[in-house]
């Protein structure tokens, strides 16, 4: 065959191949049937409460996301030894928290701080104690990789979930891919962390207008704790802070806890001094549950969190929030303790008890799977 016609026949050879392999791309079957889309999930806004933060347009709410995200929070093998999952710490009987002054990761390594309830984080524009994460996405990362929590690697986690029988065909469902990823494994994290509202409380059925919900006492709590005490009127000073239907105003402040601080909180994020022990305000929804309190645990009962702001506020503080300086129920204004009562403390303690939500701590949609 002359040269010119042996270069015309292979030519013509390898287009036709060409044409055979995109044809075949084309018609590749995936092994695994048809990818399906996921079903979108939609949030439903108590009717007592604000919009909730936007949700990452990267990550839209899916009915299969968040099962796949219910898994993940209860599954072992994130941690470095598959004894510790976020569940661990985040018990649903105690509105997600542990009981623990200080959590405690792998091997009982002791966090320097409490596990923080995970109710309502829809809602929150910064999570952690100092902030630390801006995001649901980002946020779920710190606790898998930090070395006194889970401790492990989170691509070593992806590894080991990616070599199981079950977990390529939930992230196929969640995200069209058996492929398991980082990215997808927080992402369905977040997802499931998004559906934990917590809005069925005696005080919700208040607000919502059921005025026989709460009794007078509680009632009576209830003016304490959203008063702003000047001399005149009577008040606990709470709902300064803690504030609205979610129990707080999302920003950070120093409480009065410390002259010096072993924890800088905020402050080790920024690195800004005027930031130096400022901690997030937490929601105080489901506050009977979930003692001991403070970053650090430090308060045993509602009793002592409640003494600690009558008399026990260190003033001098570096950094305090002034909402504590201007603060007195004394009508000459020479004191800025609070000086309530025994009975006006003991009612603010019954008002807090009504923020429970018994329905919350036994929804099946968040228990083990």
């Amino acid at each position: 065959m002359p040269l010119r016609t042996k270069a015309t026949f292979a030519a013509g050879v390898g287009l036709l191949l060409s044409l055979a392999g995109c044809k075949h791309d084309a018609d590749t079957v995936d092994p695994d049937g048809p990818v399906v889309a996921p079903t979108a999930y939609n949030l439903v806004v108590p009717t007592n409460f604000p919009p909730p933060q936007a949700v990452p347009a990267d990550n839209p709410t899916t009915v299969e996301g968040i099962a796949l995200g219910r898994q993940l929070f209860y599954e072992k093998g994130l941690s470095i030894n598959s004894t510790v999952a976020c569940a661990s710490c985040h018990r649903q009987e105690l509105a997600f928290t542990d009981g623990l002054a200080r959590a405690q990761g792998v091997n009982g390594a002791q966090s320097p701080r409490s596990a923080m309830s995970l109710a309502n984080l829809a809602w929150e524009p910064k999570l952690t104690w100092d902030g630390a994460a801006s995001s649901l996405e980002t946020q779920a990362r710190i606790p898998i990789q930090n070395p006194v929590e889970m401790h492990q690697l989170l691509a070593d986690g992806v590894a080991r979930l990616q070599a199981t029988t079950t977990y390529p065909a939930l992230f196929r469902k969640a995200f069209g891919s058996s492929t398991i990823t980082e990215d997808n494994t927080l992402k369905a994290l977040a997802q499931f962390e998004r559906t934990l509202v917590s809005s069925n409380s005696r005080y919700d059925r208040f607000r919502r207008g059921d005025r026989t919900a709460l009794s007078t006492y509680e009632q009576q709590g209830l003016v304490l704790f959203t008063t702003h005490p000047n001399g005149t009127l009577r008040g606990g000073n709470c709902g300064d802070c803690h504030s609205g239907d979610l129990q707080t105003n999302h920003t950070f402040s120093n409480n009065g806890l410390d002259r010096t601080f072993a924890d800088l909180g905020l402050g080790s994020q920024t690195s800004r001094p005027t930031d130096n022990g400022k901690f997030r305000v937490p929601s105080l929804r489901n506050i009977a549950l979930t003692a001991p309190y403070m970053h650090d645990g430090r308060f045993a009962t509602l009793d002592d969190v409640v003494s600690h702001y009558n008399e026990h506020v260190i003033l001098n503080s570096p950094n305090i929030d002034p909402l504590l300086l201007n603060t007195t129920n004394d009508p000459r204004q020479q004191s800025f303790t609070l000086d309530l009562t025994t009975t006006e403390k003991a009612q603010i303690v019954a008002f807090l008890r009504t923020l429970t939500d018994s329905t919350f701590i036994k929804d099946p949609r968040f228990a083990k799977p």
